[in-house]
């Protein structure tokens, strides 16, 4: 079992779930997030260093790597869980749309282009990403959280396919609805989130850290994704047909309050 893992996004949600969970169990941790404050909690609880700063850019990953790698000498595991969501549909600005995708896809690749040469002198790597069902489906309401979830998948498909064969491990961490800050203020979208069972952030952590006994690509807090995913590709038309339903439901949503309205947070989803 690897005992050195970096988690992105940590300072709250799925991401200081993941970090306690390990820090409990002995491993050595660096975490990283934008808010510094929270993170500095985080730190104070896990005896992790931390490292304050946006980790989606080239500058902040590359910062990040050394600073890990200086505290701990090698790193087995980096957990890219930092992403946001934007509750907008085809109003979402230009700005939002780059914002999704350096935050839930380009991070990942930054990360990847640090960390793969690393790994492959040294005899191998994990990178889990958390990439969340809308990954594998779709998230109505949402579509740059939709659109960079799988391409989140993607990139991390095509990570494991080209390297695997040379020691490098990728996960993928799809759950749906998670009791973090983002579900509490996904207003219409809360309903569909949590037509099945709510996990919380600690129960994605322990997903997380049975995986990583293994190798397996796909790991799923809510075991019906798979079901879900398997019906998707075999029926497409149908899904289809069954998202809009949903869809039309949505459309009928009256916001109790204007914290409700779609669009009016943006946070990440590790919140």
């Amino acid at each position: 079992m690897p005992d050195t893992a970096v988690v992105t996004g940590a300072a709250r949600g799925i991401g200081r779930a993941i970090a306690t969970r390990l820090a409990r169990e002995g491993w050595q941790v660096v975490v990283a997030d934008l808010d510094a404050d929270e993170l500095a909690a985080v730190a104070a609880e896990t005896g992790a260093p931390a490292v304050a700063g946006d980790t989606s850019t080239d500058a902040g990953v590359r910062h990040l790597v050394d600073t890990a790698y200086g505290h701990l000498g090698h790193l087995d595991v980096f957990f890219a869980n930092a992403g946001i969501g934007t509750l907008q549909g085809l109003d979402a600005s230009d700005a939002e749309w780059a914002r999704a995708l350096e935050t839930n896809v380009l991070a990942h690749v930054r990360a990847a282009r640090v960390l793969v040469p690393r790994w492959l002198e040294a005899g191998g790597g994990r990178l889990v990403v958390t990439a969340s069902a809308a990954g594998l489906l779709t998230m109505l309401g949402d579509a740059p959280y939709s659109v960079s979830k799988h391409a989140a998948v993607a990139f991390a498909e095509w990570l494991s396919a080209t390297y695997r064969h040379r020691g490098i491990v990728v996960q993928a961490i799809c759950p749906q609805g998670v009791q973090t800050r983002m579900l509490d203020h996904s207003g219409a979208l809360r309903d569909l989130l949590t037509r099945d069972d709510v996990v919380s952030a600690d129960e994605v952590a322990d997903a997380a850290w049975r995986a990583l006994s293994g190798d397996a690509f796909y790991v799923l807090p809510h075991p019906e994704v798979s079901d879900y995913h398997a019906q998707r590709a075999a029926h497409p038309d149908a899904w289809l047909a069954g998202m809009n339903r949903l869809q039309q439901k949505l459309d009928t949503y009256t916001p109790d309050s204007p914290t409700d309205q779609p669009g009016h947070h943006q946070q990440q989803e590790n919140a």
